[in-house]
């Protein structure tokens, strides 16, 4: 049963997009067939795992307009084992492009829907903000939203608009759409701020928050720089931990079983092998 999960966040800097490649890499690691889907013209998961956004014979642009279907354009690193639909910064133009077209909102799901079976898991990454993407993001997110939160004041103060922005998406056209889990990122346990932040974001999502909290953490934030997920860039981190931690959780949580498996090495030529499917 494929599971679609969409990483969602409009305030940008929280670890989404690390999110997103991290978790996906941990998931394929422990045998799942998963596919990362870049709905950022940014770019940044396109870019982080050594694609050239800029040499892309497509995308999610060509995607979402309806001028290709999803699957010549995705690739695999057979290293990595893992799946994506990269993103151009042509992207950018996709809102205005779309913004007369009916049933734009779910552009996206009707895009997945003729692939998802191929994969256990789809992950969404989204922009950081709340316009035409997002919501394309959301409506495709059939298993519900996955929120990374920065461990940080400010971080909690876009919290209610998002919680709004998902009220209004549920009411007008997605009912079933769920949050999975909450995402606590940039941890630092030197901080009263720290925990002050966890609290409060266990109130505002009671049951929801995953016990797996990523810290702040050097070499998650160099990997992307190497093209490579920390799995494979510094296996034995404490970032590469912690996202090994949040797979394991949300495998067990979605019934599944965990393999028992050595802990991933190094590996700096996945950077190399993404090829069409």
């Amino acid at each position: 049963m494929t599971r679609i999960y969409t990483l969602v966040n409009q305030k940008g800097g929280v670890g989404k997009t690390t999110t997103a490649i991290n978790l996906g890499a941990y998931l394929a690691y422990y045998g799942q067939r998963v596919l990362l889907v870049d709905l950022d013209p940014q770019g940044n998961a396109t870019s982080s795992l050594g694609v050239d956004k800029y040499r892309l014979r497509g995308g999610t642009y060509e995607v979402l307009l309806g001028a290709s279907p999803a699957a010549p354009l995705i690739l695999h690193n057979p290293r990595l084992k893992i799946s994506l639909l990269p993103a151009s910064p042509a992207l950018a133009g996709a809102e205005v492009e779309l913004v007369n077209e009916l049933g734009r909102e779910n552009r996206l799901r009707r895009a997945l829907d003729p692939i998802a079976d191929r994969y256990d898991y789809v992950l969404v990454d989204c922009p950081p903000s709340l316009g035409l993407l997002t919501i394309n993001g959301l409506v495709a997110a059939q298993d519900g939203v996955i929120i990374p939160v920065q461990c940080e004041y400010l971080a909690l103060e876009g919290l209610g608009l998002l919680t709004q922005t998902l009220e209004k998406v549920r009411s007008a056209l997605f009912p079933e759409l769920a949050v999975r889990g909450v995402v606590l990122t940039m941890y630092d346990g030197r901080t009263n701020l720290a925990g002050d932040v966890v609290a409060e974001v266990q109130k505002h999502f009671p049951d929801k928050v995953f016990r797996a909290i990523i810290p702040r953490s050097v070499r998650l934030a160099e990997a992307p720089s190497y093209g490579v997920p920390v799995s494979a860039y510094a296996p034995q981190s404490r970032g590469a931990r912690a996202y090994a931690a949040l797979a394991r959780e949300l495998l067990e949580g979605d019934g599944l079983t965990v393999p028992t498996l050595a802990e991933p090495t190094a590996d700096s030529r996945a950077a190399d092998a993404f090829h069409g499917e």
